[in-house]
């Protein structure tokens, strides 16, 4: 067994056993050969494309040229025959049928007289009355302007009918500007701006007058409180701007005469009864009020005349708290906003028509109610509020005779 084996792989041995034939072995290919390609050949396709330019080249510069036709196409419809209409039938071709007018005839009679001319009927020339030579040229002028404004005719085609018709009722006419304003139509006066109202400010017709005319006035009274005067006082009520009503305030010092300053004439504890304007504009942070009455401790009063309210430094009005209402606004436009979101989610493409109209209907009014919530909250107007006890003064316009408050 030792021997046998290593003559088994032995090259020569391998050798030996093949037979020799004089052939060699083909090689073993791993993939299988791949298919042929078909190709066009060039030629063929450069004689196409000629082929193919030439009769687009042929098709175009036929269609470019120019048809002679030895037979011109008849009209349908004959323009030579045109209806002329009759109102134009009626005028004359050209400038030798006009008619030449003479000289001005005088009064209505001017149209029967060229017609009676026309026919050729003999017609007496009328005589022109000469003017009176006793009349003064401006009476001639203001005679001959009523004369023009009696006879004239505007905004009217009119003409003359035969002296034997009716004459017809004279029918009112309506301006263009009163048939727009009819309809809302006409133009809305234009606003003045700042700056014409600065400009006419300047521009106005100035003041001539050097010396006044009124003189120095002794007083009304020894106990006078002259215009100009102040009475200092403070709010028993309080203030709020949501609805109209009263107010009544106190004053806290003596008020004395203004001649001399020594009469007393509204003491401490007098009771002044006035009202408040509760028109509240966007931005107004103050309250307008006036006084009406004045009430004395020991029960006599006297009417004011809608004096002025201020406040402690001479500012018109009062100003304490305001409200804007900027919570209410705010939630106004989250539950806008909450509306719109809830009317746009669960959209989607696949859903059919019906479905999306009703979906966008719903999402339109859902936010146009939105927005008139959100609008009708900015119309409220700021709440404004003025504290019991707070200090207030009354402006005297005009001077107010009184007497000596003796207690």
């Amino acid at each position: 067994m030792s021997e046998i084996e290593p003559d088994r792989h032995r090259p020569e041995a391998d050798d030996e056993a093949r037979p020799l034939t004089g052939e060699a072995v083909a090689p073993m290919r791993l993939r299988p050969e791949p298919p042929r390609v078909t190709r066009l050949s060039r030629k063929v396709l450069i004689a196409l494309g000629l082929l193919a330019g030439a009769g687009i080249g042929g098709t175009l510069i036929y269609a470019l040229q120019t048809r002679h036709g030895g037979k011109t196409n008849e009209e349908l419809y004959s323009t030579d025959n045109r209806t002329t209409p009759d109102g134009l039938a009626a005028l004359p071709k050209d400038y030798a049928g006009v008619p030449k007018l003479g000289p001005p005839l005088p009064g209505d009679l001017g149209r029967p007289i060229l017609s009676a001319q026309n026919a050729g009927q003999p017609v007496p020339t009328p005589g022109i009355a000469t003017p009176n030579l006793g009349i003064s040229q401006e009476e001639q002028r203001r005679i001959q302007e009523l004369e023009a404004a009696r006879t004239a005719r505007l905004f009217a085609s009119t003409e003359t009918r035969p002296t034997n018709a009716a004459v017809p009722q004279p029918q009112a006419t309506v301006s263009p500007q009163m048939d727009l304003a009819s309809l809302g139509l006409a133009p809305q006066p234009a606003t003045p701006s700042a700056q014409d109202r600065q400009l006419a400010f300047l521009n106005q017709a100035p003041d001539k007058r050097t010396v006044s005319p009124d003189r120095v006035a002794a007083p009304a009274s020894a106990n006078v409180l002259q215009a100009g005067a102040v009475i200092a006082a403070a709010l028993i009520t309080g203030i709020r701007s949501d609805l109209p009503g009263q107010i009544t305030a106190q004053v806290t010092e003596n008020v004395y005469d203004s001649p001399t300053g020594c009469i007393l004439l509204v003491p401490q504890g007098t009771r002044i009864i006035g009202q408040y304007d509760n028109g509240v504009g966007f931005g107004q942070r103050r309250v307008l009020l006036v006084w009406n009455r004045l009430i004395f401790p020991n029960g006599r009063s006297i009417v004011l005349e809608r004096q002025p309210g201020a406040d402690a430094e001479g500012y018109a009005g009062l100003e304490d708290g305001v409200d804007y209402h900027w919570g209410e606004l705010f939630k106004a436009a989250a539950l806008s906003t909450l509306l719109s979101v809830g009317a746009q989610s669960g959209s989607s493409s696949n859903d059919s028509d019906i479905i999306r109209a009703l979906r966008n209907g719903a999402s339109d009014s859902i936010n146009q109610t939105g927005q008139q919530i959100v609008q009708r909250q900015l119309n409220i107007a700021p709440t404004l509020t003025i504290r019991a006890g707070f200090p207030v003064r009354v402006i005297v316009t005009r001077d107010l005779v009184l007497e000596p408050y003796g207690g």
